[in-house]
């Protein structure tokens, strides 16, 4: 098999098995190392053994190029998939099986891992019929926000993409904006307005006092740009970055607000996160919320985490039809104002 695609697919069954960084990294630089090598070159590299001493290649990673180049899928690779076959969620399989897309994911534009082509590559070949682009806004400098002049630079990259793409697949074009403390959006209205999908989080002064932390929520909620309100309540319940206590507010008025204004309320599929908790999914079902399940994915492999959040939905109860990443995409558009 390909090799480069032999070690692209083991970083993806490590991302989605929540693999240290570290070693999924090992992969995908080794994938990118061979990538600009002539395809006779890596064979003949690879068989008489020069090819462990390019930067980049290790011992695992060589053996998985030797394997390919001689035919056969990596046994590495063999083993991840039989390994990859067991569900990551208990519950929730019929629920997973009717989500179209997802409107939460990052690329190596700002903090995530991956290029842009690489992340809607596996979504395609999760299924899904659409996936949001939507990375940070320029506040968060941490995760290398996106300035006005990068998002105007990235929507030609999705434009491109979606121009090549002949199998209905959708790549949308996206924001994760910041709501900042002054309850503003973090990014021009001007380009809020050229992009599908606005996906708006708090992600600073998350232990502000729970009147101000409302108003804040309140006012990115009633933002005419704003379609998802992102992991409300910004805890960490396990993980590499420690666990984080829930930001305080009036979720029966912020609930009602998005109700209102024809906001989803995420449920963030990430397994660090788990937001919102179960109560808060039921005050916002009892407000008559719509939902949106997202996996937040920031790799490849993690855009199969919407396998934790529909589990998480289907123990609350939340109906299919309330979830608007189970529409199809002209539906989808429509409630978001870009039909």
């Amino acid at each position: 098999m390909d090799a480069v695609a032999a070690l692209n697919e083991i970083a993806f069954w490590l991302e989605r098995g929540r693999a240290a960084t570290f070693k999924v990294q090992a992969f995908r630089k080794a994938a990118g190392v061979i990538a600009g090598l002539d395809p006779a070159e890596l064979e003949t590299r690879a068989r008489d053994g020069r090819l462990k001493s390019m930067k980049g290649i290790g011992d695992r990673t060589y053996q998985v190029v030797r394997q390919a180049v001689d035919g056969e899928v990596p046994d590495y690779l063999a083993d991840l998939r039989e390994r990859g076959q067991e569900p990551l969620a208990d519950g929730g399989a019929g629920l997973h099986g009717s989500l179209r897309g997802d409107l939460h994911s990052h690329s190596d534009w700002s903090d995530g891992g991956s290029p842009i082509p690489l992340m809607a590559d596996a979504a395609r070949l999760l299924g899904r019929e659409y996936l949001a682009l939507t990375d940070h806004s320029p506040n968060l400098t941490i995760a290398n926000g996106l300035s006005v002049e990068r998002l105007a630079e990235q929507l030609d990259v999705v434009a491109e993409l979606n121009a090549g793409n002949t199998n209905g697949f959708r790549l949308l074009a996206g924001i994760e904006v910041d709501i900042l403390e002054s309850g503003d959006l973090d990014q021009s209205p001007e380009m809020l307005g050229r992009l599908d999908i606005v996906v708006a989080s708090v992600h600073s002064k998350l232990r502000a006092d729970g009147t101000t932390m409302t108003q804040r929520m309140l006012a990115g909620i009633r933002d005419p740009h704003t379609n998802v309100f992102g992991h409300c309540t910004g805890r960490l319940v396990e993980g590499s970055r420690g666990t984080r206590p829930p930001s305080e507010f009036d979720a029966k008025e912020v609930f009602a607000a998005c109700a209102e204004h024809n906001v989803a309320v995420e449920i963030n599929s990430r397994p660090e996160r788990q937001d919102p908790p179960d109560n808060l999914i039921q005050l916002a079902l009892d407000a008559g919320c719509l939902f949106s399940i997202d996996s937040d994915a920031h790799a490849p492999g993690q855009l199969d985490f919407l396998q934790y959040g529909a589990a998480r939905a289907a123990l609350n109860n939340v109906p299919a039809e309330r979830i608007v990443t189970t529409w199809p995409l002209d539906r989808l558009l429509a409630w978001a104002g870009k039909a």
